[in-house]
């Protein structure tokens, strides 16, 4: 039923334009007031533990996704372009993979498509909860303070230029 129901907010997808005007949720929707990220502790593929309190200072591209969702599968060259970009800048890619498979899941997709992310994993599902996740992928896009200064729902161009020059800003 869990997989049934993230399949469907999958698939009912509307992508969140960047804008310096904060959170928007859809077609002529007002800014939503900007808040705190929840502080979340997730587990890397190599069993190494990443709090996001230890990234203050680096803007963090926080992406809930899973193997098995189409969106999520389409965005991800886009992420790894974006990943490779941003080498060297005070940025941080957080994939948190949903994946009731867990680690092997995820390594066998990795290894299967040839694709790559800096990926954790949520065990308890506390991260997914703490953001309150309504289906993947989603992302958060959250500022060198800790503030989560863009929501988006739905899979995007994570490599294109409009995504780049608001990630910059961000890190100004």
């Amino acid at each position: 039923m869990k997989r049934l129901l993230m399949v469907v907010c999958c698939s009912l997808l509307f992508v969140v334009g960047c804008s310096k005007e904060g959170n928007q949720s859809g077609r002529g929707a007002k800014p939503l007031e900007k808040h705190m990220a929840p502080e979340i502790s997730v587990v890397a593929l190599d069993n190494t533990q990443l709090t996001l309190k230890s990234l203050k200072g680096k803007v963090v591209l926080l992406n809930f996704w899973a193997t098995w969702c189409p969106p999520c599968r389409e965005e991800i060259p886009s992420m790894m372009k974006l990943n490779t970009l941003m080498v060297d800048k005070p940025f941080q890619m957080v994939c948190v993979s949903v994946d009731e498979g867990g680690k092997q899941a995820v390594q066998d997709f990795f290894k299967n498509t040839g694709f790559s992310l800096p990926t954790y994993l949520d065990p308890t599902g506390q991260a997914s909860a703490a953001y309150g996740l309504t289906g993947v992928p989603e992302t958060f896009i959250i500022d060198k303070q800790g503030v989560i200064a863009k929501k988006v729902i739905g899979g995007l161009d994570w490599a294109s230029p409009e995504v780049i020059t608001f990630l910059e800003g961000l890190m100004q």
